[in-house]
């Protein structure tokens, strides 16, 4: 079957067996599926030769581009010793040794590794831990939670009840909790005249409103640090990290730290929230977590949580599994993709390429068209001005007609490309992105 046949013929599968996550599928009668063949750096490749520069890091996971030669080796290595055993009860080299280098990058402060598969699945692990944890400390009325406005936190019904995306989690509301959502940082919220951390200060005198009145029943505070993705890439300032960590000191709350969309680098640190210099009760990680590899999740907690479970009572064990749990190959890329952190100074390699991109990218920030450019570590954000309620579709789209893989969030573009992304394609990426714009 020659390329273009052999193209067709998975795009037409595709829409006959495979339901696509996150989409209207009757849309694809008129929008063409992008079979991909191969990746190569940076670079997605379809069957005809196309090449797709990936901008939004294939949904944020892909840290050090497809096909990493490094990580490939660590994962083949692997796979001729063992692929996977359950983690009742058996435990593995990769997911200790895993589990230990995750301490040692928060200094031992979170020294306890629960795995799970994906993001969700992390923060379902995280909720359901700090409800058990003030149950079996003797306080079951501890079981409510809250969240930042425009938050986001997965799809599952636990997440969602902590989640404020009204596209995603509207239609499922009589199948939720109920949860509490006080004012986001996102300083693009802020009034005018008012400074991104005088905005954040204001909001978290929001959350203490809250918890004045509310502590006694709240189990956790959940947050995305620094970044709230779903929401349009929305920024905020370091300081409500560390306002946010004193509340919940002050009034006996848990902060719940979902790092799986910024954590490994993404806010120019390893964790985000380092910049508020705060340690959570729990830090759950994904997404980059296996460079992008394999499903993998972890949520990782204190001494003191940990002792919370530990009894001659079963009961009060957490008795939570996924069954790829600590997956050994998962581990193994993960492990690998630590290995390229720590042997190729990434975070400083990571500081030099955005300070380029920021420098290119002066004439797409003063885009007629553009609105409230921004930029925190590897990660860029703008809103674009428009009236077309179908913009997303369409700008993604005309991004592809440029060579490059960019998936609006409404009417917000952002970028999240690979680590290993040169200056050159950088270049690319701005240049292709100008041009995606002027098509409007």
């Amino acid at each position: 079957m020659n390329k273009p046949l052999l193209s067709k013929n998975i795009e037409a599968r595709s829409l006959e067996f495979v339901w696509h996550p996150c989409t209207q599928m009757k849309q694809h009668e008129t929008l063409p599926l992008i079979p991909i063949a191969r990746g190569e750096g940076a670079w997605l490749l379809g069957f005809e030769g196309e090449r797709y520069l990936d901008a939004i890091g294939s949904w944020w996971v892909n840290l050090f581009g497809h096909s990493n030669p490094r990580i490939n080796a660590a994962v083949h290595e692997q796979l001729d010793k063992l692929e996977h055993v359950m983690l009742a009860g058996f435990t593995h080299e990769p997911v200790v040794e895993l589990s230990e280098r995750l301490s040692s990058l928060v200094s031992g402060r979170l020294g306890h590794c629960f795995y799970g598969s994906d993001g969700a699945s992390a923060i379902e692990i995280a909720l359901k831990m700090s409800y058990h944890y003030w149950h079996n400390s003797g306080h079951p009325e501890k079981n409510g939670f809250v969240s930042l406005q425009n938050g986001y936190h997965g799809e599952t019904l636990g997440t969602l009840s902590v989640t404020d995306v009204a596209l995603f989690k509207d239609t499922y509301a009589p199948l939720l909790r109920a949860s509490a959502h006080v004012p986001t940082p996102d300083w693009r919220y802020a009034a005018e005249g008012v400074s991104p951390e005088e905005h954040a200060q204001q909001a978290a005198a929001g959350l203490e409103a809250y918890l004045v009145q509310h502590h006694g029943e709240t189990a956790a505070f959940i947050i995305e640090p620094l970044v709230q993705g779903a929401a349009g890439m929305g920024m905020y300032h370091p300081r409500y990290l560390k306002l946010a960590r004193d509340l919940c000191n002050k009034y006996g709350v848990h902060l719940i730290a979902d790092e799986i969309a910024v954590g490994f680098g993404r806010t120019g640190t390893l964790f985000a929230c380092e910049q508020g210099n705060i340690t959570p009760d729990f830090l759950c990680l994904a997404k980059g977590l296996s460079g992008g590899y394999l499903p993998l999740a972890v949520v990782m907690t204190t001494d003191t949580v940990y002792q919370g479970f530990y009894h001659d009572d079963t009961t009060f064990g957490f008795l939570h599994s996924h069954t790829h749990s600590g997956n050994a190959l998962a581990c193994r890329a993960a492990l690998a993709t630590l290995d390229i952190f720590e042997q190729d100074d990434i975070i400083e390699t990571n500081r030099a390429k955005a300070a380029y991109l920021n420098h290119i990218a002066k004439p797409l920030a003063f885009h007629r068209k553009v609105r409230n450019f921004r930029n925190c570590g590897m990660i860029w954000a703008f809103e674009v001005e428009t009236g077309d309620p179908a913009f997303s579709g369409k700008f993604f789209q005309a991004a592809l007609a440029q060579g490059l893989v960019l998936r609006p969030l409404g009417n917000t573009v952002y970028f999240m490309p690979p680590y290993i992304i040169s200056e050159q394609e950088l270049d690319q990426l701005v240049a292709g992105t100008m041009r995606a714009l002027d098509a409007f």
